[in-house]
């Protein structure tokens, strides 16, 4: 159940056209982004020379993906260490002698 909101939450949210501004007009709006960022739940991309280099987004949604990163994360050491219980681990001096340390 919970994935399948998360889903809905992401498809939910692509709805919404992440609106894109300048630097410049960043620095100069800068109250006026956070507010809409904060209270009206937009998106905004920031651009420097039409690239794309930072975005500001409401707090709620960093951290459903600082969740979401964990959650991978804590998968991939669960599967390590399943790893290890069945095939062993590799002693430190192996390693460095495999990658010629």
């Amino acid at each position: 159940m919970a994935r399948h909101l998360d889903m809905l939450y992401i498809m939910y949210r692509r709805e919404y056209a992440m609106d894109r501004i300048n630097t410049t007009e960043a620095r100069e709006n800068l109250a006026e982004v956070l507010n809409r960022v904060s209270y009206a739940k937009d998106r905004v991309r920031i651009t420097r020379h039409g690239k794309q280099v930072a975005a500001v987004v409401p707090i709620e949604d960093l951290e459903y993906l600082e969740r979401m990163e964990d959650e991978i994360d804590i998968r991939e050491v669960q599967k390590a260490l399943e790893d290890v219980k069945k095939n062993g681990a590799i002693g430190w001096e192996e390693v460095k002698k495999e990658l010629e340390l």
